[in-house]
């Protein structure tokens, strides 16, 4: 079992043209992503007993993500978006993290996980972010971790306070996900290549065995134990880039999965992936991100769209030298 922990919301857009309201939040993009790929997984977050609650179960379940937490008496999170006639967009939110009653529940909740994914709102807003790493660190002996920092300044405005979140959370980390504007954000002036590389050094021998950093069109960098490896992004007619870094990746975990690296009994194999491999699976999760940019919204492709991208997609791949 795959397990990610983190917020679900939803999006509303309020255009003159009418309201849409689509379902999202980057660990819950990821969990669809990750059940599409055929995996089971199941997502810990919280939704209220509202519309837009009962909205988010049913998306969860419509892929087959199992949702083992009821619906509290909180709101439902949302993020409006205000898009006047000239296409600018205004953001309002309303949030509410914490997992009241889980903390009790967790050795039962995290019974057979093999990874653990999280990141995002998840990871920084309080009180949830505590009840977010405390169970990091009670799947971390027996599953691998999974993190991607996924930064909303405008949620999380204090950098030094979201660096500091970031750095407990890759410590602890077996694979570590960044966009080049997460890294340029938490680290003003550095090159965030050279983050990366410092991420990698976090938490010693028991800290990330990959940091992967998405650039856009680009495409991904990722550095390991072995050396340094990237990967031309596909060329796609992109609709829009909604959910585009978190199909990135559950692409990314599904490979290791596929690999037979997940379980902390794995994390030393993991450590020791060469950078061919590390290559391999860039390509992978970027043939993924570029299935959902191909189309609108946050729509994470399945095994089956993913394999036909990969059959009919040859970009170019390089590996460098030793980090």
């Amino acid at each position: 079992m795959l397990t990610v922990i983190g917020e679900g919301l939803v999006d509303v857009v309020q255009r003159s043209s009418g309201v849409q309201a689509h379902v999202g939040g980057s660990p819950l993009n990821v969990a669809v992503g990750l059940a599409r790929l055929d995996h089971p997984v199941q997502f810990l977050g919280r939704y209220g007993r509202d519309a837009y609650g009962e909205a988010l179960a049913a998306h969860l379940k419509s892929s087959s993500v199992l949702l083992p937490l009821a619906p509290d008496d909180l709101p439902t999170s949302v993020a409006t978006a205000l898009v006047d006639d000239a296409g600018a967009a205004t953001y309002t939110f309303d949030l509410a993290w914490q997992l009241p009653g889980v903390g009790a529940r967790l050795p039962f909740l995290l019974q057979g996980t093999t990874l653990l994914h999280t990141g995002s709102i998840a990871t920084m807003l309080a009180p949830g972010a505590a009840e977010v790493l405390a169970a990091v660190e009670r799947a971390h002996p027996s599953a691998t971790i999974s993190f991607d920092p996924n930064c909303r300044p405008s949620i999380i405005p204090d950098v030094d306070y979201a660096r500091g979140q970031a750095e407990k959370f890759v410590a602890l980390a077996d694979v570590v996900k960044a966009s080049d504007e997460d890294l340029e954000w938490l680290y003003p002036g550095a090159d965030p290549l050279d983050s990366a590389r410092r991420w990698l050094a976090l938490g010693g021998s028991e800290g990330p065995a990959m940091v992967v950093v998405t650039r856009g069109g680009e495409g991904p960098w990722g550095i390991n134990a072995a050396g340094v490896a990237q990967f031309a992004a596909p060329r796609v007619l992109v609709a829009d880039t909604v959910g585009a870094g978190d199909s990135f990746m559950a692409a990314l975990l599904s490979a290791v999965v596929d690999l037979g690296l997940d379980g902390a009994q794995n994390r030393q194999a993991l450590r020791e992936l060469p950078a061919d491999s590390l290559r391999d699976l860039l390509a992978h999760a970027s043939r993924a991100a570029a299935v959902t940019v191909s189309r609108a919204g946050a729509n994470p492709p399945t095994r089956a769209e993913l394999a036909q991208m990969e059959l009919g997609e040859a970009a170019p791949a390089t590996t460098e030298g030793q980090p």
